[in-house]
């Protein structure tokens, strides 16, 4: 029989349905688990169930999730589970506790080892607590860039498990193509937003400080200073993001040369009509999907050197780097693109080429397999006993398990 996968993540987890529609076609058999909506899982056939958690809450009543979720692992049956995002690397593996081999991925250590404020700063040996903790119950931990690798190494959060770098969860390169190829022009979609003469510089997160939007705004007077035409657009969710979220009188202040126009799901149209991709993160990502998809839309780059975004910009080769909160060197670098164009377009094209060869999906989903393979043959998991509908969560194909 194929090898039952479970794969864990949270909103976000539908960006990975290519990664699990190419584990499947690798022989697996696979259902996705995620805090986010079924459809896009669903569309494509692939099981899911849905897990809830706040990812902004840590009090205590987060720890009545873990009784939740080993009591789904035990009606699923996996073989190997594979978690994504902090707290299903957290949950999983504790929940399970070394019955199934669990494999994390650390997609980046995020705003509580990236911000300086009193919250963050004393949520870090919690979280380090707690992953050292989680480390004593996962056969690996793959890691999507060095800098991630070597802080878990030296604080000692890998455990008895293996660890691997695996370069991001991989772009289907055809796919982004075809969208590219089906969707509408860079021409129609300039006019239709008003921008058919701007220099557009497009940003792609979520509309949080921690991402860097606020940077971003401050260096919107000094670019407009020198390229008069130049106008931002902002694609991604901010009411979502509670009191992480820029207020909305910041993003009014700049109109009409800022547009925010929430979540999309054009974004590859929107990556093609653009001269310049801004990402100004204060995370420690892990490798930054958008900056995979600005470098196939042939888009130069500016963005903090922060872990992960280093991975995918070399600094004055296909983008530039800056110091996070840097406005001033952020607008230097976004002008000097859009007054050097032959630059511009140089650099956009080595980002292409990059993506192409270091990070497109099946590079990385053959780094998967060779992982799980690996540890399927390690066998030294229990399997979880099986539980009857009547004592377990029920199977509801595409529904909500509340």
């Amino acid at each position: 029989m194929n090898p039952h996968l479970v794969c864990v993540g949270g909103e976000d987890h539908a960006l990975r349905v290519p990664f699990l529609i190419a584990l499947r076609e690798k022989g697996f058999r696979v259902t996705a688990v995620s805090s986010g909506s079924p459809v896009p899982f669903l569309r494509h056939d692939i099981s899911h169930h849905r897990f809830s958690f706040d990812r902004f809450a840590s009090g205590g009543g987060e720890w009545r999730t873990f009784g939740t979720m080993r009591r789904l692992m035990q009606e699923l049956q996996p073989d190997i589970i594979q978690s994504f995002d902090t707290k299903p690397n957290l949950l999983t593996p504790l929940s399970v506790r070394g019955t199934v081999p669990v494999i994390r991925t650390i997609n980046g250590l995020g705003w509580t080892f990236s911000s300086l404020e009193p919250r963050a700063l004393a949520l870090r040996p919690v979280y380090c607590a707690l992953q050292w903790l989680a480390s004593s119950w996962t056969a690996a931990t793959v890691f999507q860039n060095s800098d991630d690798q070597l802080f878990f190494e030296r604080f000692r959060l890998i455990g008895r498990g293996s660890s691997r770098l695996i370069r991001s969860s991989g772009i289907d390169v055809g796919a982004f193509a075809t969208v590219r190829h089906l969707g509408s022009s860079a021409t129609k979609m300039r006019k239709d937003l008003g921008l058919q003469s701007a220099e557009v510089v497009i940003f792609v997160g979520r509309l949080t400080r921690q991402k860097g939007v606020a940077t971003l705004l401050k260096a919107v007077p000094r670019i407009l200073s020198a390229r008069p035409s130049a106008r931002f657009v902002l694609v991604g969710p901010r009411e979502s993001e509670g009191s992480f979220a820029i207020d909305k009188s910041e993003l009014d202040r700049h109109a009409p040369h800022v547009l925010a126009l929430g979540p999309r799901r054009d974004v590859a149209d929107l990556l093609g009509m653009a001269d310049v991709f801004a990402f100004p993160t204060q995370y420690r990502e892990g490798v930054p999907r958008v900056l995979l998809e600005a470098g196939l839309a042939g888009l130069p780059i500016v963005a903090s050197r922060m872990p992960g975004c280093s991975d995918v910009v070399e600094d004055g080769w296909n983008g530039y780097l800056v110091a996070p909160h840097d406005a001033d060197a952020l607008a230097s670098r976004t002008i000097d693109l859009l007054s050097d164009r032959a630059a511009a377009k140089a650099m956009g094209a080595r980002s292409v080429e990059l993506v192409r060869k270091r990070f497109a999906l099946p590079l990385v989903v053959d780094q998967y397999c060779d992982l799980y393979d690996n540890t399927l043959r390690a066998g030294h998991m229990r399997p979880l006993p099986a539980v009857g509908l009547g004592g377990g969560l029920a199977n509801h194909r595409g529904g909500a398990h509340q």
